[in-house]
C-alpha cells in the first residue's frame, strides 16, 4: 500500500520513530530506531504494512533490500514480524542471506525467538530465494557519540531497544559490563551489543 514515506523524524523512541509528512506524525516500528536520527532533514524510509485482525501496523526500512528480507522472513512459519525485526536489527543483512544460503543454522539461533526448529524452516523456505535481497548498504554509520549525549543514555536507551526486540535481561547482562567499558553513541552500542550478543552461546 505504501512504499516509502519521505518526511521529518520527530521522535525516537526504543521501539519505533515518528516520521511527520503533510502535517501528520506515522508512527513507524523499525528494527533498530537508532539507526535514524531526529532533525536530521528529509528521510525517506521504505515502510511495510503489517495487518491483522487485532492490529495494523507501519514498519519501516532503510533500504528496499532490508524490507525485501523482512518480507521474505514473514513468510515462514513461526518467525512473527518481531521476530523479523530482531533478525534485522543488526543491519547485517548480507550475513543472515550468507547464514540462510550456507544452511547456518548456529548463527540463526542466536536471535532472539529462533530455536533450532525456526531457523531449520527459515533455510528450508528462503534458501535460493534471495537474489539480490543483501546488496544494500549497511544499516550502521560510524559511531561517534553525538554531542550533548552522555554515554549511560544512550547505553541504556540501546539496552531498551534490544529489550523490545525480545532479549533477555540475563542475556543482556552478560554484555552490559563490556559495553560499558566503552564508550558510543545509542546507535553505536546497538551495534557493539548485537555484535557480541551474536558471538554469545
Amino acid at each position: 500500500m505504501y512504499d516509502y514515506i519521505k518526511g521529518q523524524i520527530t521522535r525516537v523512541t526504543p521501539e519505533y520513530i515518528t516520521v511527520e509528512q503533510g502535517g501528520i506524525g506515522y508512527q513507524i516500528m523499525t528494527p533498530n530506531p537508532y539507526a535514524f536520527h531526529a532533525g536530521s532533514g528529509e528521510q525517506q524510509i521504505f515502510t511495510h504494512l503489517h495487518v491483522r485482525e487485532d492490529v495494523m501496523q507501519l514498519l519501516g526500512f532503510r533500504t528496499a533490500e532490508d524490507r525485501e528480507l523482512f518480507r521474505k522472513l514473514i513468510t515462514v512459519t513461526g518467525v512473527g514480524p518481531k521476530g523479523a525485526l530482531a533478525i534485522l536489527a543488526g543491519g547485517m543483512t548480507a550475513q543472515v542471506v550468507s547464514a540462510i544460503e550456507s544452511e547456518d543454522e548456529k548463527f540463526l539461533v542466536k536471535f532472539p525467538g529462533v530455536g533450532k526448529k525456526t531457523a531449520r524452516q527459515i533455510i528450508l523456505d528462503l534458501k535460493g530465494k534471495l537474489e539480490g535481497v543483501a546488496e544494500g548498504p549497511s544499516l550502521f554509520r560510524p559511531d561517534a557519540p553525538e554531542p550533548g549525549i552522555g554515554a549511560n543514555q544512550d547505553l541504556e536507551e540501546a539496552m531498551l531497544a534490544l529489550a523490545a526486540l525480545g532479549y533477555s535481561e540475563r542475556e543482556l547482562a552478560k554484555i552490559r559490563a563490556r559495553l560499558e567499558q566503552e564508550e558510543h553513541n545509542t546507535e553505536g552500542y546497538m551495534k557493539r551489543a548485537l555484535a557480541l550478543l551474536l558471538k554469545q552461546g
